[in-house]
Order: C-alpha cells, then sequence, then structure tokens
C-alpha cells in the first residue's frame, strides 16, 4: 500500500501542490481581481463621463520579444542560455464607455507574469520524454520554479495562522482571541483582549475599543441585545463593558469610535465604512452585513470570558489545524494585487495618465495609458530579490542544485514567518501534528530550527473546499455527535 502510494507521488509530481496552486492562480485568481475592481473611472475636465469596463482576461503563452521587435515562443532551456525571463504576456478585454455611449473594444497588455516550469502555462507540460530531450529539457526535472534573468528561483511555501477562525490564547496579559479575516484576498487582523476589566478590540485604525461599543455601532440598541448576543450567564462580567464608557445609542458609539481613532471630520460616513469594509469583512462588506457581525463579536467576546473564568481551554497555536500554507500561487497573487491596486499601482496609474491626456484636449487609447513595463518591472523585481508586500523576505530564493535531493527538498521547504531572532521554544518544537506532514528530522541547526521545515515525502497540500464539501463534512460530523466549541 504505502509503495503504491510513494509510486503515485512520483507520478503525480512531488511538487504538485505548488503547480495546482500557480495554475489556480493563472485561470482564476487574475480574473477574479479585476472583477473585483470591475471598472475604472478617470476624472475628466469639464465633468464628461467615462467608464471604462474590464473584461476577460488571457494570459498568453511564455514569450521572448526580440531586438527586432518580433515575439517568439520560448522554452525554459532557451530562458536558461540566454539569460533572459520566462514570462507570459497578461491581456485583458476593456470596453471604453463614454458618456454613456459604449466604444469599441480594445485588447490590452496589462504586463507580464513569470511562468512556472512544467504548469499549464509551459508548454513542457504537454511534452512526452523524447520530445523533452529534443527540445533540451531534462525528463526527470520536477518543474515548480521559475526563471528570472535566467537564474532558476522558487518561492518559498509560507505558514500563516488560519484565516476567518478565531484563536482563544491566554498570553502575559491574559486572555485574548485574535482572527485574520479574510475576503477576495485582504486580510485584516482583528484581536480582542481583557483590558481593565473591559474586552476591548483592535483591528485596523481602531485601537482598544471595548467590543460592546461596536456592537452598538453595528445596530445593538439596547442592552438586551448585546447580553444576550453574548450569554446571559456572563452578564455579569460585562457590566463594566455596559456602562462604562455611557454609551447608549449607535450614534453614541460611532461618536466614540471616531474620536479614539483620530477621525475630525465626516465622522459618522468613516466611521461606517469602518465597520463594512474592515471589521470582519470575511463575514460580507455591505450595511445589511453589520449585525451579523455583532453577533460574531458577541460569540468571540463570551468565549475571551469562558477562557477567563477556565471554562474552555486556550487553543494551541502550533497545532497544524490553525496553519494554512501559502504556495506559489497564493503569494503570487497577493503580490499581483499589490501591484495592481495598490496606491502607485496600475489602476491608480491609468486613471493618472488618462486624466494628463484628457487635458490636452484628446482622449487617448487605452493601450497608451497603460505603463505595462512598470506592473511586470515590480512582479519580477519581487521574484529575483525575495522582497514581497506585506514586509515579507526571502520568499524568492535561488533554486538549490547541488543534486537531485536537495532540489526537491528545496521545493517542498516550509517556512514560519516567526522571527529566528527570538526564542519561540514552543513553535520550534516538534508536534503531534507534523506527523505525516512535516519531516521530523530535517530542520537546519542554529538559529533557523524548527522554523525552517520541510513537507513529508507523502505529504501534499490540499485546496480549500468548496461549499458543497464543507456542508457534506459538516453532516458527518454532526451525525458522529461532534460539537462546536461551548456545547453550540
Amino acid at each position: 500500500m504505502e509503495k503504491k502510494f510513494l509510486e503515485r507521488m512520483v507520478d503525480e509530481g512531488l511538487v504538485k501542490h505548488h503547480k495546482e496552486s500557480y495554475n489556480e492562480f493563472v485561470t482564476e485568481r487574475i480574473q477574479e481581481i479585476l472583477n473585483e475592481v470591475g471598472e475604472i473611472q478617470p476624472d475628466l475636465p469639464g465633468g464628461e463621463e467615462l467608464v471604462i469596463k474590464l473584461g476577460d482576461v488571457e494570459v498568453e503563452p511564455p514569450m521572448v520579444e526580440e531586438a527586432d521587435g518580433s515575439v517568439n515562443r520560448i522554452t525554459p532551456y532557451e530562458a536558461k542560455m540566454r539569460d533572459i525571463t520566462y514570462s507570459s504576456r497578461i491581456r485583458v478585454k476593456m470596453t471604453p464607455i463614454f458618456e454613456g455611449v459604449k466604444q469599441e473594444s480594445e485588447i490590452v497588455t496589462i504586463g507580464k507574469i513569470p511562468v512556472m516550469v512544467g504548469s499549464d502555462l509551459c508548454p513542457t507540460s504537454d511534452m512526452s520524454d523524447e520530445e523533452l530531450i529534443d527540445a533540451g529539457e531534462d525528463p526527470d526535472d520536477p518543474g515548480g520554479y521559475f526563471i528570472i534573468n535566467g537564474s532558476e528561483r522558487v518561492i518559498i511555501a509560507m505558514e500563516e495562522m488560519v484565516n476567518n477562525s478565531p484563536i482563544f490564547q491566554v498570553d502575559s496579559d491574559g486572555p485574548m482571541c485574535r482572527i485574520n479575516s479574510e475576503r477576495s484576498g485582504y486580510v485584516q487582523r482583528h484581536v480582542l483582549r481583557e483590558k481593565k476589566g473591559s474586552i476591548v478590540a483592535t483591528f485596523a485604525n481602531v485601537k482598544k475599543v471595548p467590543a460592546v461599543v461596536i456592537m452598538r455601532a453595528c445596530g445593538m440598541e439596547t442592552d438586551k441585545e448585546i447580553i444576550e448576543a453574548i450569554s446571559e450567564e456572563y452578564s455579569g462580567d460585562i457590566y463594566l463593558d455596559l456602562y462604562g464608557t455611557e454609551v447608549e445609542a449607535p450614534e453614541e458609539a460611532k461618536e466614540y469610535i471616531a474620536n479614539k481613532s483620530g477621525i475630525t471630520k465626516d465622522k459618522e460616513e468613516r466611521v461606517n465604512n469602518i465597520l463594512d469594509q474592515y471589521l470582519l469583512p470575511h463575514l460580507g462588506q455591505e450595511p445589511e452585513n453589520r449585525m451579523e457581525k455583532a453577533r460574531f463579536l458577541g460569540k468571540l467576546l463570551k468565549n475571551v470570558l469562558a477562557l477567563d473564568k477556565g471554562d474552555i481551554e486556550e487553543d494551541d497555536m502550533d497545532h497544524y489545524k490553525n496553519k494554512r500554507l501559502n504556495l506559489a500561487g497564493d503569494l503570487l497573487e497577493m503580490q499581483f494585487r499589490s501591484v495592481f491596486l495598490g496606491k502607485w499601482g496600475f489602476v491608480a496609474r491609468m486613471k493618472y495618465n488618462f486624466q494628463k491626456s484628457a487635458k490636452r484636449g484628446r482622449l487617448p487609447t487605452l493601450q497608451s495609458t497603460v505603463v505595462a513595463d512598470t506592473m511586470s518591472d515590480q512582479i519580477m523585481s519581487a521574484m529575483a530579490t525575495g522582497n514581497w508586500v506585506g514586509n515579507r523576505t526571502g520568499v524568492s530564493q535561488i533554486l538549490d542544485r547541488d543534486n537531485y535531493m536537495k532540489t526537491l527538498s528545496h521545493l517542498r521547504n516550509v517556512v514560519s514567518p516567526l522571527s529566528s531572532q527570538r526564542q519561540h521554544f514552543e513553535a520550534r518544537e516538534l508536534h503531534p501534528t507534523h506527523w505525516g506532514r512535516l519531516c521530523p528530522i530535517k530542520t537546519p541547526e542554529g538559529m533557523n530550527i524548527g522554523l525552517r521545515k520541510y513537507l513529508s515525502i507523502s505529504a501534499n497540500v490540499t485546496r480549500e473546499m468548496d461549499s458543497k464539501q464543507r456542508n457534506f463534512l459538516k453532516q458527518r460530523l454532526e451525525e458522529e455527535g461532534v460539537k462546536k466549541r461551548g456545547g453550540e
């Protein structure tokens, strides 16, 4: 049985997880990011209205632009020999609508992305061993890496705390809850902890505001609503939370949050925007989602109080159910999103270029307003240096080619985000849930011990389940008598 399993792992490839992640990024996630934007609206002089609709995305096969201006297809071997980047152009269908009149659509090149060797985008993925040899490729090459300026680089899998699931712990300051709320690739960190007898919440620009004040701002007008959302069992423990701030209505709660956050103008509008966009975005980002967010906050607050009283046990942060791995596609999505939507990203630059041309009395073509090289350079620079969005470093590394086993190990490397400069004794230790997932032996000595790990030879990284799979699993667990925390 074990032999057949290992044979299947070899047949499917030991870097299958990275390839699947990259394929999903190319085929689905780029389109999803553009769908989130939907349209670009430059401000034109004279009050004229222009809307640019973003349509379907096409990622071309790997190409190289020659000195004479021609564009030819390229293989990984050729990219290595010529010291060039193995990349593909991203083309988007854009439709301008000027003063309500739909104009002719254009296919616009918005930039380039690096191509993973062996992915569906790479021509070698469909070649036989004989064809690979004829093309100068190694039939036993595992793929899963990139070629940047002729250099082979691998994106390292990064360990992260699980998103959209609360973690309850006790630290030196007392009981606390933290949750990374993720929606469409954007992650907002939330922390609830006890401070001077009150449970305060911190997220975005909101710092240490009593959780019940946020619940009021979300629409819970009476004390009874708040107590029922938390639990009557702990009603005596939230007396200071309810009456310590003298906030008794949603309008007063929004005023309180604005003052604590340093907001002086358009207070209600800006606080409403914070509640909708940054408070638990995984529950929704519309005004009608506020009550659901308030009820969810009530459950978090209840469990912080329960943890303080010893009614529930704290979560084990090192348990692998509380971890997730960001693979090549996930990390490329983060970088692409930052480059596309950032302060001086693709969308902002396109708006600026349109406005600049319109001031000269003419409407430019869509392609002329796109600075494709800027977007490409930012992505390729991150790949070449390993410096990633979110102040991450070492995300992209030169692939170890000392021998075949070292190459496979490097491609199956897993790195913790914790600093190697600190002790983190528990995080460095071997955990029972590492069994079958992470190698118990292979980890470097010295400062990185236990923080740099490697996938076990039999381990594969599964993708996120869809709603049908989640409902089936939930039903089976309920049939077996599994209950939620607190017996709910």
